[in-house]
Formats: C-alpha cells, sequence, structure tokens
C-alpha cells in the first residue's frame, strides 16, 4: 500500500517571500518536494492572459477571483491532492483570498498530511519589496493584506520581516516531526 506524500501549503501575500521559502525548503528537505504551487499554475495559462486587463476579466483582482481563477485554484488543489495520493511529497505557495478556497482545501485535503503554514509580514515591508521588484503589480499585497489570513487556521506562522527563507524553512522543518492540526481545526469551527 502506497503512502500519501506529505504537503505543505505556504499562504502569504504577494510578496512575502514564499517562494523563497518554498526553494529553501527544497533545499532543506532530505526528501524531494515537488513545487506545485499557484504561480506555477497562473503560467500555464496562455501568455495572453497573464496581461492586464485581461488578467483581471478572467483569473480576478488580487483579492477577488473571476471564474478561471476558481477553476485554477480548484483544478490546483485537486492536483496537489492527487500527487499526495501517489506518494509524492508537495511544497505549494497559495495566496488564500476568497472562503472558497479554504472550504475546497478542507475538503480536498481531509484524509491527507497537509500541514498549513501562514506568512506573515508588515504591509509597509510588503510595499517596499513590491517597488524594488520590477515583476509585481503594485497593490497586490495591501489588496491581500486584511484577507489573507481570514479564512486560514495554521500549523506554523513564520514572519519574513525577521527570518530569512533559511530559518523559515528551519522552523517547518521541525514543526513536520508532530501530526498536522489546523485543516482539523478549520473544520471544527464550520
Amino acid at each position: 500500500m502506497m503512502t500519501d506524500g506529505t504537503v505543505i501549503f505556504i499562504n502569504g501575500t504577494s510578496s512575502s517571500g514564499k517562494t523563497a521559502i518554498v526553494h529553501a525548503l527544497q533545499n532543506l528537505l532530505v526528501e524531494p518536494y515537488l513545487e506545485a504551487g499557484i504561480d506555477k499554475f497562473i503560467f500555464m495559462m496562455p501568455e495572453r492572459y497573464l496581461d492586464r486587463p485581461l488578467w483581471d476579466d478572467v483569473l480576478g483582482l488580487a483579492d477577488k477571483a473571476g471564474d478561471a481563477g476558481h477553476d485554477l485554484v480548484h483544478g490546483m488543489h485537486r492536483a496537489v491532492a492527487e500527487l499526495s495520493r501517489a506518494g509524492c511529497n508537495v511544497v505549494a505557495d497559495h495566496v488564500v483570498v476568497e472562503a472558497a478556497w479554504a472550504r475546497d482545501l478542507m475538503k480536498q485535503f481531509a484524509d491527507l498530511p497537509v500541514y498549513l503554514v501562514g506568512i506573515q509580514c508588515p504591509l509597509g515591508v510588503l510595499e517596499e519589496r513590491e517597488r524594488s521588484r520590477k515583476n509585481r503589480t503594485l497593490g497586490q499585497a495591501k489588496l491581500q493584506f486584511p484577507v489573507i489570513h481570514q479564512y486560514c487556521r495554521y500549523d506554523l506562522e513564520v514572519d519574513t520581516s525577521n527570518l530569512s527563507p533559511e530559518e523559515c524553512a528551519l522552523h517547518i522543518k521541525e514543526r513536520l516531526s508532530k501530526p498536522p492540526q489546523a485543516l482539523k481545526q478549520m473544520r471544527q469551527m464550520l
């Protein structure tokens, strides 16, 4: 019988440091972890959808999804769940800005070993990171900031304003030694 792979979802706003933590975890963890987060799925879209205003019309805004955005996230959840059921470990960045996405996480991953990690970072730091990075849409973090942690409970939270990606990864690795609880707590809240 195949053992389900471990899934680590890293939830935070744009420019919070999720991707750097994903890569630090991949380098730190002994077992291989596939990177299968939201950015990977967004960039599967035809290139014409990746520019505004078509992005806004199809995928939605930074804090609200359009129909295609909902389909994309629900598809990502199912793909990651199937990777886990196939025995693959997965680390995935996420931006849970919709209550429906949190509910779908609970549904799709009810029987799987899934850790939810919340990425904290002050808004001023996020906005400075957006300005300094040339590949970000200004204002995304500000739109996501009030809702990003509204729908989730976490197995662990880390603050990227005072921890490096490698330090965050070490904290996450340590947390993996205990069973995940966040999704169970989220289900009990409903």
